[in-house]
């Protein structure tokens, strides 16, 4: 039975081929371009059920591809996730901040690869809106939204409303990366007057107040923070 459509777009064709490949043995159809335009025209074509992208394209870019297809309502529900160079941190914030899910670096292994492209799916959409029941247990932390509570071993633990958002957004996406940019946006808000080193100091506030499972928030040097995903 067939996992899923992807749609690879990547100009190296040896890494295209080791990509097609291992994505093809895990039982994925896989739909490759080498060109950003082309890449692009798959895409909007096939409605894939995920998208596996290279920034450095000919044609057309991968960043303005993700942007294009982040600005269209019918291809925005369409996970991406990044092929980048090690070291391109700008590029991989730039892409995150236009939509992209998630990232894997080049050099990476084919076990790497599946990894992120099947938590990606496993994820499914971003959810913008948070449900007020919705309880998140995780090893020993229990996030409450209903009862706007943290508990900590059985134990509740004082937070400010700043600092619940944050714990809760992030436990509510295990795995995906989140930049500085989004998290102002999405728990502070757009209007705040701030600058992104704030939310530096609200992940140290909520870490300590998780004690012993301060880990399950996770750096992303140069990028951002996560949730630690469920089966990491």
């Amino acid at each position: 039975m067939a996992a899923g459509r992807i749609v690879v777009i990547e100009d190296e064709a040896d890494i295209l081929e080791v990509i097609r490949y291992n994505l093809a043995r895990e039982g994925y159809k896989v739909i490759t371009s080498r060109d950003g335009e082309e890449g692009l025209a798959v895409v909007r074509t096939e409605a894939p059920d995920l998208l596996l992208l290279d920034l450095m394209l000919p044609g057309l870019d991968g960043i303005e591809i993700c942007r294009r297809l982040k600005e269209d309502p019918v291809t925005k529900p369409i996970p991406i996730v990044m092929v980048t160079a090690k070291g391109e941190e700008s590029d991989i914030v730039l892409g995150l901040g236009v939509g992209a899910d998630d990232y894997v670096t080049k050099p990476f292994s084919p076990k790497e690869l599946l990894a992120r492209v099947k938590a990606v799916l496993r994820r499914g959409p971003l959810r913008e809106e948070r449900g007020e029941g919705e309880r998140i247990v995780r090893e020993g932390i229990v996030v409450d939204a209903a009862r706007h509570e943290l508990l900590v071993d059985g134990k509740p633990v004082t937070v400010t409303a700043t600092e619940f958002r944050l714990l809760h957004f992030l436990a509510s996406h295990p795995g995906r990366v989140f930049t500085r940019d989004q998290l102002l946006t999405r728990v502070i808000g757009e209007s705040a007057v701030v600058v992104d080193r704030n939310i530096d100091v609200h992940v140290l506030a909520v870490r300590k107040k998780l004690g012993d499972h301060r880990e399950l928030i996770e750096t992303i040097r140069g990028v951002g923070y996560r949730f630690r995903d469920a089966e990491s």
